[in-house]
């Protein structure tokens, strides 16, 4: 059977997509994120997005991880990503500092270029310049922590130089790998791709080795991987109730997908299924589909979300609880004790 070497730690991803008011929503993620803690999961993480409530609920990732540490004690909490050329980059090490101290070293800092184009034109902003503002705002955000002095000769207070050594990048691309790489950071794969018009069947595998691949070529020597990968998962104890809600929530996520310019997948549970890149089931179903996945053969951190398929909140939880006790120690994931997760100063 196979076992994942290389996987260190398990977390947990949410888009905050429950269909609820926005405030319901928000508790709803803080005891998904809760619960995940009481399985033994080593991270949380959250999504930033302006204005498009139907692809994520939440523009202020700081003020909710805020919100959601004084109610945790253990689990490590990132941001998955923060939209970082529609931030300003002294605020975003002001609030990343702020948050690391007040969780005790907690925080995980995950940006990347992401966001619509109409919302950067909200911000001003042009979205074909979204690649140099990124570069440039990510070196701001680097130099602001660790204290360095800032245009005008001020200095970030408190300094946190302890985040540009959890500081992860986001990316869809192989060079985006080698800019992660080169700088020491973090990679966060996505749970899914599009595939391109010349290879329209690509597995998601042969997507990321590619990137995985640049980004360690470009590493520093002596530097530790750090290689998430995000996945789209849902475990239940019954196998039709899952497919059913996979159905219902995947015929949505095709309309969304349709809607913004790419092919249908066709009609079929079993297409959109693969063309999302989902694994959905049992907890033996899941762990079979995962165990195919050769990226995950390389990753230190395994990130599993519930959407594209979104089910209700009390699956939501039952999912956290098969993945902890099933399929993650099935692919080789160790829950850590209180004294294995000492917390960084």
């Amino acid at each position: 059977m196979k076992r994942f070497a290389n996987l260190k730690r398990l977390g947990f991803f949410t888009r905050l997509l429950d269909e609820a008011t926005p405030a319901e929503r928000y508790r709803l993620a803080a005891e998904q994120i809760r619960h995940a803690e009481a399985a033994g999961l080593d991270s949380a993480w959250i999504a930033q997005h302006h204005f498009h409530e139907a692809e994520g609920g939440l523009p202020a990732p700081f003020a909710f991880l805020g919100f959601v540490a004084a109610q945790t004690s253990r689990i490590r909490l990132g941001t998955g990503i923060v939209t970082l050329p529609l931030e300003n980059p002294v605020r975003v090490a002001e609030d990343a500092a702020v948050l690391d101290l007040l969780s005790s070293g907690r925080f995980e800092l995950g940006v990347g270029t992401g966001g619509n184009p109409s919302a950067f034109a909200a911000f001003g902003l042009d979205s074909a310049e979204r690649a140099d503002i990124f570069a440039r705002n990510l070196d701001m955000v680097r130099n602001a922590l660790a204290g360095l002095p800032l245009v005008g000769g001020d200095a970030l207070y408190p300094p946190r130089p302890q985040l540009c050594g959890r500081i992860w990048q986001a990316t869809f691309s192989v060079g985006g790998g080698t800019r992660a790489g080169r700088a020491g950071d973090g990679l966060l794969l996505s749970r899914t791709q599009p595939r391109s018009r010349e290879a329209p069947r690509a597995s998601l595998a042969e997507i990321q080795h590619p990137i995985i691949d640049a980004y360690l070529d470009a590493l520093p020597r002596g530097c530790e991987p750090r290689i998430m990968a995000s996945r789209s998962v849902f475990a239940a104890d019954d196998r039709q109730e899952a497919l059913r809600l996979a159905d219902i929530g995947l015929r949505r996520q095709r309309d969304h997908f349709v809607a913004g310019g790419h092919a249908s997948p066709g009609d079929a549970l079993a297409d959109m299924i693969t063309a999302f890149d989902v694994h959905v089931g049992t907890s033996d179903d899941v762990i079979t589909s995962l165990r195919a996945d050769s990226t995950l053969e390389r990753v230190t951190d395994l990130v599993f979300q519930a959407h594209s398929i979104d089910p209700p909140h009390p699956f939501i939880l039952r999912s956290i609880e098969l993945i902890a006790e099933k399929v993650a120690p099935a692919l080789g994931w160790t829950k850590t004790t209180a004294a294995d997760a000492a917390l960084v100063d």
